[in-house]
């Protein structure tokens, strides 16, 4: 996809707007709880500073999580109507792609890239030289399902309880912080070298955790 890309990020902290446009970013933020009120007229900002509409776009890109609830419904929702209404492809992004890819990550293995959504909870995936797996739930148990014992391992996005749970089961912990690009713009980054989903319908929300409540069947 070499034409702009419009991208939209709501799971890792705050709600973030880019447009991708030769090279050149167009970006901002609202706070998460701004989102469902400001996140259109964001948007319509960040298309007016590109001097674009939707209809000369590329295609829409939308960070699919895991992170936060609210925040990605929300990115997910609007994404989806935009490239319904404007007739767009539609790429969907891991959060965990865009933390490795911000914190220039992907040479260091074996490799933790940590996400978290309520408190307490994370949710990581462990990239190694035989692939990834991913483990989500309270933060000392969500590591120990992924870290095996070992000399060294790099963390991404980690936060001190993760890197706490980990020191007790390796020699050594690197932490990589997330640079200080806003999510959305990375993205769209991402999403340039991303084929689309056939149908904005594929795009699906990973909401990492399994549900503190069910319904009785």
């Amino acid at each position: 996809m070499r034409e702009p890309i419009l991208a939209l990020e709501g799971a890792l902290g705050v709600f973030s707007v880019s447009v991708l446009r030769d090279g050149d970013v167009e970006a901002g933020k609202l706070a998460g709880n701004a989102a469902l009120e400001g996140g259109l007229g964001l948007v319509r900002a960040r298309l007016l500073d590109a001097q674009l509409d939707l209809r000369a776009l590329g295609g829409i890109a939308v960070g699919t999580g895991p992170g936060g609830f609210t925040g990605l419904r929300i990115a997910i929702a609007f994404a989806k109507s935009l490239a319904f209404g404007a007739q767009r492809p539609l790429v969907g992004v891991s959060s965990f792609d865009i933390l490795d890819a911000s914190a220039d990550a992907l040479a260091r293995v074996p490799r933790l890239t940590v996400v978290h959504g309520r408190p307490g909870i994370a949710c990581i995936r462990r990239t190694d030289a035989h692939g990834t797996r991913v483990a989500c739930g309270p933060v000392a148990e969500a590591v120990a399902r992924v870290t095996e014992v070992a000399d060294e391992v790099w963390i991404v996005g980690g936060t001190e309880d993760v890197c706490s749970a980990a020191r007790e089961r390796v020699t050594s912990v690197h932490l990589l912080s997330p640079g200080p690009e806003l999510p959305a713009a990375t993205l769209a980054r991402i999403a340039r070298t991303r084929p689309p989903a056939a149908s904005p319908h594929e795009v699906a929300p990973d909401y990492g955790e399994t549900p503190a409540a069910r319904l009785r069947t």
